[in-house]
């Protein structure tokens, strides 16, 4: 009863409007520049008159606030514990950014109680109503409870650098879940390039990877070049594309941000249908082990 109650919902909230589209930010390894891209993105699409929140997702790790100098009084922790109401948790940025901060205090998922998930869903519900995008800043790696999140989630921005390990571990980091849900949209993007054709080489190398061992499109974004003006952005607590709007960098993440809005969710996924797969697989997260 509970699941066809939700549908309900979300079938009404459609009929209101389309319902936001929801993206993950992941990277295979730490180091990589991904919380420093979400929030430039993030900050890139409501420069252009969206509705952007970010949900910091790195468990115990949150600190996608220092990058604009904010202050998180309280973070995802509180609302899931029930101390504090949603919309307390959700924090104004520049350009009418929101975001909401993970929370150092944050614990394993393995720990949350069954209030906490249904908090979780309802807050998701919520976001999906009010915003045009979601962007979740998730930790880098993967563990069982990520994957499951990332499998329910509409689309999935994969970071990676021309590094060999970080091409590796981009590469298993979608094999990971393209394993359970092999109908997943990747889209790919080098950070930190130091030429157009270091960029353009490593994400052809693991979209060719993607193709031949997995046989699975991807969408390469483009690369973002190394520029000395992220590192001072990033001491600042500006945003760079803000900070230094003609840098090479800006200007770039300018041309990808709108590549990546000119791929329609709606080409790619049913938002109902999607977010309705999103709430069961949480669901499924709390009841393994538990029952």
């Amino acid at each position: 009863m509970r699941d066809q109650a939700e549908a309900l919902r979300l079938k009404m909230m459609k009929q209101q409007g389309e319902l936001g589209r929801a993206i993950a930010v992941v990277s295979g390894k730490g180091g990589v520049g991904k919380s420093n891209f979400t929030m430039n993105f993030a900050m890139t699409l409501a420069q252009k008159g969206k509705k952007v929140v970010i949900v910091d997702m790195d468990i115990g790790m949150g600190n996608i606030h220092v990058l604009i100098g904010k202050n998180a009084s309280y973070s995802l922790k509180d609302y899931l514990e029930g101390n504090k109401l949603l919309d307390e948790v959700i924090f104004e940025g520049p350009y009418d950014l929101r975001y909401i901060s993970g929370g150092s205090g944050m614990t394993s998922v393995l720990d949350w109680s069954h209030s906490m998930f249904e908090r979780l869903i309802q807050a998701f519900e919520e976001l999906q109503k009010n915003y045009d995008y979601i962007l979740f800043d998730m930790g880098a790696g993967a563990t069982n409870w990520s994957l499951d999140l990332l499998t329910s989630i509409d689309e999935i921005i994969v970071i990676s650098t021309a590094e060999p390990t970080s091409i590796t571990d981009a590469y298993s980091m979608m094999k990971y879940i393209h394993v359970r849900d092999p109908d997943k949209q990747f889209y790919i993007l080098c950070n930190r390039a130091f030429s157009k054709e270091e960029g353009i080489e490593t994400n052809e190398r693991l979209q060719l990877t993607m193709k031949r061992f997995l046989d699975k499109e991807t969408i390469i974004l483009g690369s973002l070049p190394e520029d000395p003006v992220v590192r001072k952005a990033v001491r600042e607590q500006v945003p760079f594309s803000l900070a230094y709007p003609d840098a090479l960098i800006s200007k770039t993440l300018q041309l990808i941000v709108v590549r990546f809005m000119e791929q329609r969710a709606g080409e790619i996924h049913a938002h109902d249908q999607t977010t309705k797969k999103f709430l069961t697989k949480l669901r499924s997260i709390f009841s393994k082990g538990r029952d």
